[in-house]
């Protein structure tokens, strides 16, 4: 068993979300949950009740006209949530009008604004007069290229409003890649930035936006977001239409939220496309509130006035994520630019400053924190900071070590996973439960999570594949351009019929939490043996020479053979000695079955925009397939170091 590193104190658990929901259940239901393994399975065994339940404590606004929560429960895919309910995403959204602060807006280069509930609300009722006499209607798509500003969120909600379709990349997307990801979905507004600020350099972004636009034929209308309000870049392609101009005519009046089906599209996202032209993947809107107020509710304990923060563009789905806390009446934080600019504690300072209650950011920004010898827990505050948050790969072990001795001590880490595909978690917090070292801490609520061996058997404390046996309110829609469903049923319910078959691998543990390892379609299979990437990880990385690594297979002599690859820190070269060093600890800590046959240092690895290394694209290369969509990764260029090797030839 792992080592308990932290459990709340009673009256944090007595004043948490989730226990005055099992208080919530109990009177309605007469069902006694003692903790969160009971009410995990009741949620599980009894969905309507438990969504209904949620629907009535989070106080969703949108017309209920009868009890149907789940028609065709059965089936998956085809079940439907609320088939008869009707809302408004961002009615619910748009709930606070005071002067409190909405959104708190920190970039790199230091510049800084607020806006409160009241300003928020004023300027989504600006933007959407505006779209609407622009032409915007029920089902149109309207896309943003555009860095983490506070406009940004606006004009989502105002689009969400008019029951018009969101979709949207970060700046630092070439041209080819929003074309990839637009041109699919023939928006027609574009919402683009002037500039944007990436480790101390200011980036130009017009002369893009003009290339995107004039390879989108249906956007009717670019509407330009200044970086700063107070100093915008000039723009001088009159073409263009900056924000103050856009909405100059209208005056900030009551919204008219007209309330559309439950499951009416909101969003379009994008997978990460490293393995192909990105898929279109709709979220409605019902499904993506309400699985975002469990999320934020009861699985991260956001109450209102908290602030919530997570280190995100909008290229990621956390953005989509984060952005939803408004609904629970969190002020939510924003932050653009690197988060080691100038230096490793800015989004400390910012944590400080802000008076921060949830820190959200990846696992990758702990191992840097771990490796630039910070010592937040000396330097910081924290003392706002119940939760830090973690996702985009596994947080390991020894990062968790780090966090609790380092960062905070007394503090929830609640490593999440989940995706793009479900705009929502799978497995994540438990904010009256403990934490144990190296596991997340809980399947989410209403999920009904397995792991399965390839023979479609549930397994416990041995790693298979994530599968979810019971359908979820944040199931896409379906996917864009596939009017008969095939590709979306191929995505997910090809490998096990009926069952939600989700590509990572995973193992449920004894403490009710779990341990994922990486995906599994880039699992490692040597000799038929499936080993995750992540347990190599977790020991080279151990090592004060190597800085990152990535694992892939190669198809050698009939079988597979692991092949690791080794970004060297400064100073270091991957001698016959560090060689030796690892493959010993990788031999003594895991298993001879894990000792990769080649060793190679490479000077950079391929990583997505959201900070994933790409095993799948470093796996196409070695084998001289061609990767498609190089624009969804950071680092294109990082690609060529695995061409061609010699090493890979013997």
């Amino acid at each position: 068993m792992s080592k308990k590193l932290w459990q709340p104190d009673p009256a944090r658990v007595a004043a948490s979300n989730l226990t005055k929901f099992m208080g919530a259940v109990e009177s309605r239901w007469g069902v006694s949950c003692a903790d969160y393994t009971a009410l995990h399975q009741w949620s599980v065994n009894e969905p309507e009740k438990f969504w209904q339940s949620l629907w009535d404590v989070a106080d969703v606004l949108g017309d209920l006209t009868d009890d149907i929560v789940l028609q065709h429960p059965d089936q998956m895919p085809g079940a439907v949530f609320y088939p008869n309910a009707r809302l408004n995403f961002a009615e619910n959204l748009l709930r606070r009008r005071d002067d409190t602060a909405a959104l708190m807006f920190r970039g790199e280069t230091g510049v800084e604004r607020t806006m409160t509930g009241a300003e928020l609300y004023a300027l989504v009722s600006r933007l959407k007069q505006a779209m609407h006499k622009a032409g915007i209607k029920s089902g149109d798509r309207v896309a943003a290229y555009l860095p983490n500003v506070p406009e940004a969120i606006a004009a989502m909600l105002a689009t969400a409003s008019l029951g018009a379709v969101w979709s949207s990349c970060s700046p630092d997307f070439g041209t080819q890649g929003v074309l990839d990801r637009f041109g699919q979905i023939e928006p027609k507004i574009l919402f683009a930035a002037d500039q944007y600020f990436y480790n101390g350099r200011a980036i130009e972004c017009t002369e893009r936006v003009a290339e995107v636009r004039a390879n989108l034929p249906t956007v009717d209308s670019v509407i330009i977001l200044p970086y700063d309000t107070e100093a915008p870049a000039p723009v001088g392609d009159l073409s263009m239409t900056l924000l103050a101009d856009f909405i100059d005519s209208y005056a900030a009046t009551e919204i008219d939220f007209q309330r559309f089906d439950f499951n009416h599209p909101l969003y379009i996202l994008f997978s990460s496309g490293t393995t192909g032209v990105p898929k279109c993947i709709i979220h409605g809107a019902g499904g993506t509130l309400i699985q975002h107020l469990k999320d934020h509710l009861l699985q991260t304990d956001v109450k209102p006035g908290d602030r919530v923060f997570y280190f995100t563009t909008l290229g990621w789905m956390m953005w989509n994520w984060l952005v939803s806390g408004l609904a629970a009446g969190a002020t939510i934080l924003l932050y653009d630019g690197s988060p080691f600019y100038p230096d490793g504690n800015s989004l400390f300072d910012f944590a400080d400053k802000s008076k921060m209650t949830h820190f959200g950011t990846s696992a990758k920004f702990v191992d840097a924190a771990k490796n630039a010898k910070l010592n937040p827990i000396e330097t910081h505050d924290l003392s706002s900071v119940r939760t830090l948050m973690s996702t985009g790969s596994p947080l390991v072990p020894e990062s968790f070590d780090f966090i609790y001795e380092n960062i905070k001590a007394d503090i929830c880490v609640s490593s999440i996973s989940g995706g793009t595909d479900i705009v929502g978690c799978f497995v994540g917090g438990n904010p009256i439960g403990s934490v144990w070292r190296g596991e997340i801490q809980a399947v989410c609520l209403a999920m009904d999570v397995a792991v399965y061996n390839d023979d479609g058997q549930s397994m416990l404390d041995e790693f298979g594949e994530l599968v979810c046996l019971k359908p979820f309110p944040s199931m896409p829609v379906g996917f864009w351009n596939d009017a008969s469903g095939e590709r979306y049923r191929a995505a997910y319910f090809e490998r096990f019929p009926g069952v939600w078959c989700h590509g990572d691998w995973v193992a449920l543990t004894e403490n009710g939490g779990v341990i994922i390892q990486g995906r599994s379609d880039a699992t490692l299979n040597p000799g038929g043996v499936r080993i995750g990437t992540a347990e190599i990880y977790s020991q080279v990385e151990r090592l004060d020479e190597i800085e990152e690594a990535i694992a892939v297979g190669q198809d050698w002599e009939g079988d597979a053979r692991i092949i690791l690859f080794v970004r060297l820190r400064d100073g270091h070269s991957l001698d016959e000695d560090l060689i030796g060093q690892i493959r010993h600890r990788i031999r003594a800590n895991l298993s001879p079955r894990h000792v990769p046959a080649k060793i190679i240092a490479v000077a950079d690895i391929p990583r997505t925009k959201s900070g994933k290394i790409t095993e799948l694209a470093v796996r196409d290369i070695i084998h001289g397939r061609v990767v498609r969509n190089t624009e969804a990764l950071a680092n294109p260029e990082a690609l060529d170091h695995f061409r061609d090797l010699i090493d890979l030839r013997s």
